[in-house]
């Protein structure tokens, strides 16, 4: 194994900068709570595994001359860990969806004061968002998306894409993130409007019946009421969020897998 990485030691340093890029902006890779050992360790394993897919004969003398490296070479690696990093960043924006929709009715059932820090979006969330990332991130796990990720995603970029073609294909990779954060809205509002509208409902139920009894404090009922429905309104429609969130998955990572093969095709 060692032997092979020292006789390859330029195309394996550019295959473990890609696979670093990747794996430091994963949502779950990238917590702080996994050891960067681990992380090295991975990506290693990994830039061993999927060295022989990398297509690097573009890169001319800066990995197939005497071994020497150089300012071009360092350029070069570069350039492949900011392609790792821009595969991550997709993935990221996924989970960043899931985690956008729990923010969107978490006002209105009375839990956006209950926010902490989420470990795998190391950003300060609210409850419900953190359990829908830890929901999808559960679901991308157990339908075997990482596998898929690794070695069509990160494995078909090593066939196809290399950093000439990142920088030659820059607009389309623009475009391409942008419609991105655009259906990050889009499906984030789709799984919230369910329990938004019903929440929005109770609420001016309870407004009308305040005016109509004053006496009877509707208001200060109102958030326990909407706290219990809104658990109750999770509990009947999980199973159709679970299935949106392996379409999105599918969709999101076949969109992402195309993208490589358009920008690196010759």
């Amino acid at each position: 194994m060692f032997d092979i990485i020292l006789n390859k030691a330029p195309v394996f340093l550019l295959v473990a900068g890609r696979c670093f890029g990747l794996i430091f902006t994963l949502p779950l890779f990238s917590m702080r709570t996994v050891s960067n050992v681990a992380k090295v360790a991975l990506g290693g394993y990994m830039a061993y595994f999927l060295m022989s897919y990398a297509n690097y004969y573009s890169y001319g003398s800066a990995i197939l001359g005497d071994g020497t490296f150089s300012l071009y070479f360092i350029f070069l690696l570069i350039g492949e860990v900011l392609i790792g990093v821009i595969l991550g960043f997709f993935v990221s924006m996924i989970f960043a969806a899931f985690s956008t929709a729990g923010q969107f009715f978490a006002f209105q059932m009375g839990f956006s004061a209950a926010g902490a820090y989420d470990a795998l979006s190391q950003v300060e969330n609210p409850l419900m968002g953190q359990f829908f990332n830890l929901v999808a991130m559960l679901i991308f796990m157990q339908n075997h998306w990482f596998q898929k990720l690794f070695f069509k995603g990160l494995g078909g970029s090593l066939e196809s894409l290399n950093v000439f073609d990142f920088i030659l294909g820059q607009e389309k990779i623009v475009k391409f993130l942008i419609s991105g954060l655009t259906n990050l809205f889009a499906d984030a509002l789709l799984i919230a409007l369910p329990i938004m509208g019903t929440l929005v409902l109770i609420t001016v139920c309870t407004g009308l019946l305040s005016k109509a009894a004053p006496q009877m404090n509707l208001l200060s009922e109102g958030f326990p009421v909407m706290i219990l429905l809104t658990f109750m309104l999770l509990v009947a429609l999980f199973p159709s969020i679970c299935d949106f969130f392996i379409r999105s998955f599918n969709t999101g990572l076949t969109e992402l897998i195309n993208l490589i093969k358009v920008v690196g095709a010759k």
